[in-house]
């Protein structure tokens, strides 16, 4: 008998595994369940792209693997850099259309290792350079599945909008400058962004961006992405640098509250400009949550992070590391960059990088270490800050649409992620937790940052946070059928 979605739906991953183990559900009840829901929203919020549907039901109808934490469990992949045996991947753009991985990926492996079955990719801007998920090799944007009107967030677009409408509990994605979190705020989910190479990059890649990029989960419950960081962290072989060691159990940590923690509430932008009403009030309520909860509060306000010279830097890293996908790109098919091929921030973005010097580049990577001291030091006041996610509520589609030059583009999506990519710089570990929604019914984040290496602090507030206000049962319009 067909495993019917509201059943589905009021269960997380673990749950769900946990079911498959003890033999109330088949891995191809679940698979069937989630493609179900799959094609009953993907016209709605276009959050899927390239499914591998036989491949999966092939996997589903094998043996189980009790061993994996997410024996049987549903898992989409997001369409840039993780490479997956047999998918294809074309990074959301054109120019690598039809192209598939011969490999897993380090981080694939392990995955699958944990049980997982992929089942097809989710939507991303193209080469996950913006903040919203629009790109034109889909067709049609990602839309929020709180509001179809909106943006569910980028570059992890399609991953929250599947989870958020209900397809899959939880879905890979990743966060060069803020990737995880704003789709996760956008789309009212988890999303914590690890410390800079908690989880493996290779083989293929030694780091993403410049040390920025680093790779996890969203999901709708914090022991989901815990259990996941469980089964996933750790240096693969020949890394180029790793993480602080930790030797313990991520979701061990979240049955015990962490002791009174010393919190920095951040709500002015580093950019100077204001911040939206809505954002503000989430983070000043959920500064009055923690201090509810034993946690000390202090206002206080970023160090001088020069927002305008780091945003220089960043685009700089970022466009290099752009250039050098799509020169792999043109090589493999032997073009040259065209727009027919290439969105126009990304087209200009490989001029942008063709016109810098690797002086450049090394001063632009020296800046961005500098920011990592800077807040290293500033952390030494603190376990943790606090402060809005986003400047802004969900922006509405086309907002930032890729469809001009990349500084301008680039220099207008930063000041919407303001607080965000100075964590990808210092490699510290933060995170984006549903505690409010604004009068139109839209989740507005905030977000955690600690320490590097740090991820147990986080797990251990956010699942107390968890406990104090409940989010998975709060639950999409798109995801009910309404």
């Amino acid at each position: 008998m067909p495993m019917k979605h509201a059943d589905y739906l009021r269960h997380d991953g673990l749950a769900l595994a946990q079911m498959v183990r003890h033999r109330d559900v088949s891995s191809s009840e679940l698979l069937e369940a989630a493609i179900a829901q799959m094609e009953r929203v993907q016209p709605q919020i276009n959050a899927v792209c390239w499914p591998e549907l036989d491949t999966a039901r092939e996997a589903a109808a094998g043996p189980a693997r009790p061993e994996g934490s997410f024996a049987g469990v549903p898992m989409l992949l997001k369409d840039v850099a993780l490479a997956a045996r047999g998918f294809q991947l074309t990074h959301g753009s054109r120019l690598f259309e039809g192209v598939r991985s011969e490999q897993d990926s380090e981080l694939a492996a392990r995955l699958r290792s944990a049980g997982f079955n992929f089942f097809g990719r989710t939507t991303t801007p193209e080469f996950g350079a913006n903040c919203t998920s629009e790109a034109l090799v889909y067709g049609e944007p990602t839309r929020n599945p709180w509001n179809l009107a909106h943006s569910a967030g980028g570059s992890s677009g399609g991953a929250a909008a599947a989870v958020a409408a209900g397809i899959l509990p939880v879905a890979h994605g990743s966060d060069g400058g803020g990737s995880i979190r704003i789709p996760a705020s956008c789309c009212g989910l988890f999303g914590l962004k690890p410390t800079r190479m908690r989880n493996p990059m290779g083989p293929v890649n030694g780091e993403g961006w410049g040390g920025l990029g680093v790779e996890h989960v969203i999901s709708r419950s914090v022991r989901d992405s815990a259990a996941v960081l469980d089964a996933t962290h750790g240096a693969d072989t020949g890394a180029p640098y790793a993480a602080p060691h930790f030797d313990g159990s991520y979701l061990q940590l979240l049955d015990r509250d962490p002791s009174a923690l010393r919190i920095g509430l951040i709500t002015d932008s580093p950019s100077g400009e204001p911040v939206h009403a809505d954002c503000v009030a989430a983070a000043v309520d959920a500064a009055a949550l923690c201090e509810q909860l034993g946690h000390h509060v202090e206002p206080t306000r970023l160090p001088d992070l020069d927002f305008d010279g780091f945003t220089r830097a960043m685009q700089l890293a970022v466009a290099a590391g752009t250039a050098q996908a799509v020169r792999a790109g043109c090589a493999m098919k032997g073009i040259r960059p065209s727009l027919d091929q290439l969105e126009t921030s990304i087209f200009t973005a490989v001029d942008f990088a063709l016109r810098h010097s690797a002086v450049d580049y090394a001063d632009a990577i020296a800046r961005m270490h500098g920011i990592g001291r800077r807040l290293g030091a500033f952390m030494a006041d603190y376990d943790v800050l606090l402060t809005p996610t986003l400047t802004t509520p969900p922006a509405l589609i086309g907002r930032y649409a890729a469809n001009r030059d990349y500084v301008t583009h680039r220099t207008d999506t930063l000041r919407y992620t303001a607080f965000l990519p100075y964590f990808n710089a210092s490699g510290q570990p933060a995170m984006s937790v549903p505690l409010h929604w604004n009068a139109d019914g839209l989740p507005i984040g905030v977000q955690f940052a600690a320490a590097v290496g740090r991820e147990d602090l986080l797990f251990a507030l956010a699942a107390q946070l968890e406990r104090a206000r409940p989010w998975f049962d709060r639950i999409s319009p798109t995801a009910r059928g309404d």
